[in-house]
């Protein structure tokens, strides 16, 4: 999306369709360094963040939370303890349709991490300017994958 316009998108692959599906709206991006809002469905307001890191942390913390998806390999700390999280009760306050309506300045994307394995997420991304929907293999490659999606948009709104 170039600036504040508004494109008419066809809503047929907009989906949320998972339990720990998200919304990453990003407003501004400089170089490496993104900023935006992140939305699940178990909170109201979007989680603000400035980097992928954030990004990333965010998500494991929600991941962790829902028990879903599972991780493949737990967490150790220095000492070779391992790590195990309590799945909390979260609820569910916003609905898909909801967390659809979130839009960011220069994209947004639908993330929906179905494992955690080999210490990495595998899934899949919607960008939903363009509905176009990836496969990711790794953490490291959805990022890439996003990056290389916002190249492309800022490199159409110079045209």
């Amino acid at each position: 999306m170039c600036g504040k316009d508004v494109i008419q998108m066809r809503r047929s692959g907009h989906y949320i369709g998972t339990p720990n599906g998200m919304v990453l709206c990003v407003d501004s991006r400089d170089r490496e360094m993104i900023e935006g809002r992140l939305y699940h469905g178990y909170e109201k307001e979007g989680i603000r963040f400035q980097s992928y890191e954030k990004v990333i942390r965010t998500s494991e913390e929600l991941f962790n939370a829902l028990g879903f998806p599972y991780a493949g390999n737990g967490d150790r700390d220095i000492y070779g303890r391992v790590h195990d999280y309590q799945k909390k009760e979260l609820v569910r306050i916003m609905k898909d349709e909801e967390l659809l309506e979130k839009r960011g300045d220069i994209g947004t994307f639908v993330v929906r991490v179905q494992h955690r394995q080999h210490s990495s997420w595998q899934g899949r991304v919607t960008y939903l300017e363009e509905d176009k929907t990836v496969y990711f293999r790794s953490a490291l490659e959805l990022v890439k994958i996003i990056d290389g999606t916002l190249d492309n948009a800022q490199d159409n709104c110079k045209e």
